[in-house]
């Protein structure tokens, strides 16, 4: 399975978290529950993946945590703000950049809609 294809199968799970639990509940019931429907459909998902930080010969080896890390090619992000703010999404993006991955998914809870709410952040990638 393509990152392209793992990326519609967790927008497909969020949306569906969103439309039955809807606003409100903490990044982490969302992180447990979103895991748990990954899993479901068969995917190997991993929940708060450390993301070593290494500048200036330091190495902080659990400089980040990453919320879901789907098939190791996938990233994903959860939130549970009233709105998304820029720094969301670099975060999102600096993540990637740290793991050398391509896509990364940055999808909040908190949002009245779930469209206002999810947003692919790129690094380098081509579909």
């Amino acid at each position: 399975m393509n990152v392209e294809e793992l990326a519609s199968i967790a927008v497909d799970c969020g949306f569906h978290l969103h439309k039955e639990l809807g606003p409100g509940l903490l990044e982490s019931a969302y992180e447990a529950i979103m895991a748990d429907q990954l899993a479901r459909r068969g995917l190997n998902v991993l929940r708060q993946v450390p993301i070593p930080l290494r500048y200036g010969g330091v190495e902080l080896p659990e400089g980040f945590r990453a919320d879901l890390l789907i098939e190791g090619r996938l990233l994903v992000e959860l939130k549970s703000v009233e709105r998304l703010s820029p720094l969301h999404g670099k975060q999102v993006l600096t993540y990637l950049r740290l793991l050398d991955m391509p896509l990364g998914l940055l999808i909040n809870f908190g949002g009245e809609t779930f469209k206002e709410g999810v947003k692919r952040i790129v690094n380098n990638h081509r579909r």
